[in-house]
């Protein structure tokens, strides 16, 4: 039996709570559970000190035994000290996507056509402004 330390849902709908519970890994999320280890209030402001409970001493008993705890968990115990989470690296998380690469290179091209367009707006003028002279005078 592989043992979690994971996060069971509960409160109501739009409104969530979690009790962060020792469960069996094959059991359903807001299933059966061995032992409630803590709570998670995600609603409460992220410095309130009851945003996340912990009961440190079970939790420290259930890792010896051999509980894996999920990322989100690991998270909370990596801040109370009780466990370190090594920080993941997604070079490409903050590249842009294919659709903003091909907006941002059509507003480009519609630039360079924009300042090409005046270019010759502003040559046309002064070639045909001495034309224009030219048969006034006379």
């Amino acid at each position: 039996m592989s043992l979690k330390i994971r996060l069971a849902r509960a409160g109501a709908k739009k409104r969530p709570y979690y009790r962060i519970v020792i469960a069996d890994s094959k059991s359903p999320r807001d299933g059966r559970y061995i032992e409630k280890v803590g709570t998670y209030n995600p609603l409460l402001p992220r410095d309130s000190g009851e945003r996340v409970k912990l009961i440190e001493d079970r939790i420290k008993h259930w890792m010896d035994v051999g509980a894996q705890p999920t990322d989100r968990v690991l998270r909370f115990l990596d801040k109370a000290g009780m466990a370190k989470r090594d920080a993941r690296s997604n070079p490409n998380k903050g590249q842009p996507g294919k659709k903003r690469l091909e907006r941002e290179e059509a507003k480009v091209a519609a630039a360079a056509e924009k300042a090409k367009a005046a270019a010759e707006a502003a040559a046309a003028p002064a070639e045909a402004s001495p034309e224009a002279e030219t048969p006034a005078a006379e």
